[in-house]
């Protein structure tokens, strides 16, 4: 799963992805720093991960990841070239989801490219050129679809029906995901503004408060998902030993860092839930998937031959294997069940696939 860091040059777009990837992006104070995106896998912190690696004890425990790409700044008047528009514009369109990052400090050596600091006014035009960029695009489908559409091919009509309605609302000044479609019905139209977004509001240790607090009520008023961090601490977080990590964390009464809680935010954007397998003599580990998603498909993001010869999954809990801390009570107590390919999977389940090839 990619999600795309997005927002206007200045923002601290990179200083946020070094310290989420510590891939030492380039960062200064100057416009389209990023040209080419970088590209950061980030592991999902998991607390379950950390208790099956304490009951089973094997040489090794691996996180399931979010890979996270940083592309470069958008300008206004993007969607018509300005900048490096058609370059942003392109990368964003490969990545599954969208953190836009905005800024929330004051910091007259770190020049806005639109003057004061207005959080708001900056998603706004990240979206605009957004949804500009997608009404040139269907534009040009509808006028691709026009000669299917003249020869009554029903998917021709039916597509026009879809493009139709998501023209109208972008020249309303209204995203594609507006028009009620999920992802999988206009996938091929490969659209900006479907795509899920949550927001970052960059801080700093003095937060412009009145402006801080403008931002959340806007976000809640979408219903939206705000993450609130100082992409500088969290850059200078980073780098601590473990021992001092944590005890700064204690200090702060807080359970993740700002950017753990970054992570878990795109991973409740993307709807990815966790299941875990298990082996003392290998290794924990936990891996993503859709909610909803059955287990042949769990067996796949293992291997591709687990699903394609998918028998059955031994599955059991991740609560359960807590609370007795060992597999032959939960096999004696019937715990443990035999799943086939419609079980759809849970949140926790820890797995073991049976497959033939």
């Amino acid at each position: 799963m990619e999600i795309g860091i997005v927002g206007l040059p200045n923002v601290g777009k990179s200083t946020l992805f070094n310290a989420l990837t510590k891939a030492g992006a380039a960062s200064s104070n100057y416009p389209f720093t990023t040209i080419d995106p970088n590209v950061g896998v980030v592991p999902i912190p998991d607390k379950r991960l950390d208790a099956l690696f304490e009951i089973f004890k094997p040489p090794k425990k691996v996180a399931s990841y979010i890979k996270f790409v940083d592309i470069a700044g958008l300008m206004k008047g993007a969607s018509q070239g300005e900048g490096l528009g058609n370059k942003f514009l392109a990368n964003i369109r490969e990545v599954d989801a969208i953190v836009q990052v905005v800024r929330v400090f004051d910091n007259p050596d770190v020049v806005h490219v639109l003057g004061e600091v207005d959080p708001i006014r900056d998603i706004e035009v990240i979206e605009t050129e957004l949804m500009l960029a997608d009404l040139e695009a269907v534009d040009k489908m509808i006028d691709k679809n026009s000669g299917n559409l003249r020869s009554g091919s029903k998917d021709a009509k039916e597509r026009q029906e879809k493009l139709d309605k998501i023209k109208k609302l972008l020249a309303g000044g209204k995203p594609a995901k507006d028009a009620g479609y999920t992802i999988e019905e206009v996938r091929d139209f490969n659209l900006l503004t479907v795509k899920p977004v949550f927001f970052v509001a960059n801080t700093s240790e003095t937060p412009n408060s009145a402006v801080q607090a403008k931002l959340r009520d806007f976000i809640k008023s979408r219903g939206a998902i705000l993450v609130e961090i100082s992409a500088k601490i969290e850059s200078e977080l980073i780098e601590l030993p473990d021992e001092e990590k944590a005890a700064f964390m204690k200090d702060l009464g807080e359970e993740y860092t700002g950017l753990e809680k970054m992570i878990i935010a795109g991973q409740k954007l993307l709807n990815l839930i966790a299941f875990f397998t298990v082996g003392s003599e290998d290794e924990v580990r936990a891996w993503s998937l859709r909610r909803g998603l059955k287990a042949p498909q769990a067996a796949g993001r293992i291997h591709t031959d687990f699903e394609k010869g998918f028998i059955r999954a031994e599955v059991y809990s991740f609560d359960d294997l807590v609370k007795y801390r060992d597999e032959k009570i939960l096999k004696e107590k019937g715990l443990i069940r035999s799943e086939g390919k419609e079980y759809v999977m849970k949140d926790g389940d820890i797995c073991f696939f049976k497959f033939n090839v």
